[in-house]
């Protein structure tokens, strides 16, 4: 099996989440109603499943291991662009995290800020993962050897295997952390 191949799995869970945010989005828009639980379970799935595990395997293997290799312009602009919008879901996530504090503190304008949040993630998502599935993992998969891509792909898995470990001990350092006043 490639290393694209679970790549490609975890995309549609992805984009199932990012389904229920749609039809969250456009009840939220057109019924104001407002809800910070869906908000919350939306950002710990995109913080933990999509960027920490998913995109954290894109980025410190597949892209790490891509860096030393005599990629194409295309395929380099690609890797970037791909890299980029990465960096900006992570800065969406953190901006909707923001406006749903300040519904909650109160701010009722702030509800339309978390419509154009969700919006925006919804936007970026479906195309992202277009652009992966359909166009980079097949090109990058030409610059590895078989067995450089089963190392890869038992790296991938390694790193899943490790994952709920890194986050549950944030959890709980997190409450830590809040007992202590840090």
């Amino acid at each position: 099996m490639k290393p694209i191949v679970p790549l490609k799995t975890e995309h549609g869970l992805i984009d199932q989440m990012i389904k229920l945010a749609r039809d969250e989005t456009l009840k939220l828009a057109t019924k104001d109603q407002f809800n910070p639980v869906f908000i919350d379970r939306l950002v710990d799935f995109l913080r933990t499943y999509a960027d920490a595990t998913h995109h954290g395997k894109e980025e410190d293997i597949l892209f790490r291991d891509l860096k030393g290799k005599d990629l194409s312009a295309e395929d380099q602009g690609l890797m970037d662009e791909l890299v980029q919008e990465h960096v900006d879901a992570r800065e969406m996530v953190g901006d909707l995290v923001a406006a749903k504090e300040q519904v909650l503190d109160g701010d009722d304008e702030a509800v339309e800020s978390v419509v154009r949040k969700l919006a925006g993630l919804i936007e970026l998502y479906p195309e992202h993962i277009r652009k992966e599935d359909d166009i980079f993992f097949p090109a990058s998969m030409a610059y590895f050897t078989k067995s450089e891509q089963e190392a890869m792909l038992e790296e991938m898995y390694e790193a899943d295997r490790e994952m709920i470990h890194k986050k549950y001990q944030s959890v709980v350092q997190t409450l830590k952390d809040e007992r202590l006043g840090i």
